[in-house]
This record gives C-alpha cells, sequence and structure tokens, in this order.
C-alpha cells in the first residue's frame, strides 16, 4: 500500500489576517509603551510642577554649564541652546539597575522559552505521531 505524502495542517486566510493584525498592535504597543510612560511620568512628576509654577528661569551661559566652544558649537549644530542643553547635561545617564525589575525580565524571558520549547515539543511529538502512527490504519 502507498503511503500519502505528508500534508501538514492549514491555516485558513482569516486567521492568518488576525495573526498578523495581533502581531502588529503587539509590535506597535511595545515600541510605543516607553514613550507613553516617560510622557506620563513627565506630566505626573512634582519637580515638573514646581518648576513650571516658578516662572521664567534664570539665563544659563555656557561658560556656567562647563562647555568649550568646541561644545558650543556641537550643542548648537544639534539646535540647542544654553537653557535646553542645561536639561541634558545636568540629568546624565543613569547606569543604575533595579534589581527586581532585571529579575521580572530574566524571569520573563525564561518563562517565554520555557513556553515556546514545551509547545514546540508537543507540536514535534503530534506531527511525528502523524507522520509515522500506527503503520496498521494506512
Amino acid at each position: 500500500m502507498a503511503r500519502q505524502p505528508y500534508q501538514p495542517p492549514r491555516q485558513g486566510v482569516p486567521g492568518m489576517i488576525i495573526d498578523s493584525l495581533l502581531m502588529l498592535v503587539l509590535v506597535f504597543f511595545a515600541l510605543m509603551a516607553p514613550a507613553w510612560i516617560a510622557e506620563w511620568r513627565a506630566a505626573h512628576e512634582p519637580a515638573a510642577e514646581a518648576a513650571a509654577t516658578d516662572g521664567a528661569a534664570p539665563a544659563v551661559t555656557w561658560e556656567e554649564l562647563g562647555q568649550n566652544p568646541t561644545m558650543q558649537s556641537a550643542w548648537e549644530k544639534l539646535g540647542k541652546d544654553p537653557a535646553a542643553a542645561k536639561e541634558i547635561i545636568d540629568h546624565r545617564f543613569d547606569y543604575t539597575i533595579d534589581i527586581v525589575k532585571l529579575l521580572f525580565v530574566a524571569a520573563l524571558i525564561v518563562f517565554y522559552f520555557w513556553f515556546m520549547l514545551s509547545s514546540s515539543a508537543r507540536e514535534y511529538r503530534e506531527v511525528i505521531a502523524e507522520r509515522f502512527g500506527d503503520k496498521d490504519q494506512g
């Protein structure tokens, strides 16, 4: 008796469209979430409210910021005046590590890989059973 070639299960067009739209929405939210969180934090930060009520800030010069003429020209090429550059210079990058957030991300990655491996192993077993399963039924 001739064995029929393996035909994997096929997904319908509506399922592919739903999958594609879901992935598009998830990627959009993953890319926009940091911007939304930063915007929300800026709006709800008490220091921002206090600075807004103080009125006009005193004039800042490049010399007060410790910038030499080369640095000054670089800032000006970026379109920054001393007041705009002051915020960036005063708040340099913070490289502190929050251990709780780090452990959460690590746990999330481990869970993701465990889920992918377990679901892949299950699907692999199904394909093997379908392809090489009971030879008496064919």
